[in-house]
């Protein structure tokens, strides 16, 4: 059966759900695309700026992370690094408030995958449904002939396409949204840890600089 056959056995719902496919098929790409380069880059910066921030040098660090600003990880971090005077509260703050930001940059298209998801088949069935409806209309109670009730026959099957059709691009898109979801609860797992293990490193710092004013406070007294 050929493309053309095809649509002509679904009917008029053929054309939404292809272009649902189609739609749904440039979102994906987008956000594979959008995954693969946190997973390529990520760990690297991130690794490369604790690096930087151990050895005190917070401006290399901010420099890092603002030639990868296209990273959610980055832009968190970036948020708490870049603050003046920053306490431990208003750094756990600033880290806490722009992760929350990040969210919708993580999960986008979510609710574009669930709605086609929910819709395809509902449109699967609504074309299988008006290609019965068409199939029957014709057909008169006493018209029990061979050739009525084959050409009845094979308008359900060729009905059936609509709905058949409607799965695929349901379970095409729910794979692929299932896939973006778990990486996304993944992201945020590595987001949670990262900005714990920068939070204590701050602490660290912050630790040692209050100590350092602290003697020097002293040592003016004493003179």
């Amino acid at each position: 059966m050929g493309i053309q056959h095809l649509f002509e056995a679904g009917g008029v719902v053929m054309f939404p759900l292809l272009a649902f496919s189609v739609f749904a098929g440039a979102l994906m790409i987008e956000r594979a695309k959008f995954w693969i380069q946190i997973g390529k880059r990520q760990n690297r910066v991130v690794r490369e700026v604790f690096n930087l921030y151990r050895l005190d040098n917070v401006i290399s660090a901010v420099d890092k992370l603002q030639k990868n600003v296209d990273l959610p990880i980055a832009r968190i971090f970036l948020a708490g690094l870049q603050l003046e005077r920053p306490t431990p509260e208003k750094f756990r703050l600033a880290l806490k408030s722009e992760a929350q930001a990040e969210i919708p940059t993580l999960k986008r298209f979510q609710a574009v995958f669930d709605t086609i998801i929910g819709l395809a088949p509902l449109l699967g069935l609504l074309g299988t449904i008006l290609g019965l409806i068409r199939s029957f209309a014709g057909l008169n109670v006493g018209d029990v002939g061979a050739t009525k009730t084959g050409a009845v026959t094979a308008g359900i099957s060729e009905a059936l396409v609509a709905t058949a059709t409607g799965l695929i691009v349901a379970i095409f898109v729910l794979l692929g949204a299932s896939i973006f979801r778990g990486l996304y609860q993944r992201q945020i797992t590595m987001i949670q840890e990262y900005g714990g293990q920068l939070e204590i490193l701050f602490l660290d710092r912050y630790e040692q600089q209050h100590e350092r004013y602290e003697q020097q406070e002293k040592s003016y007294g004493s003179r």
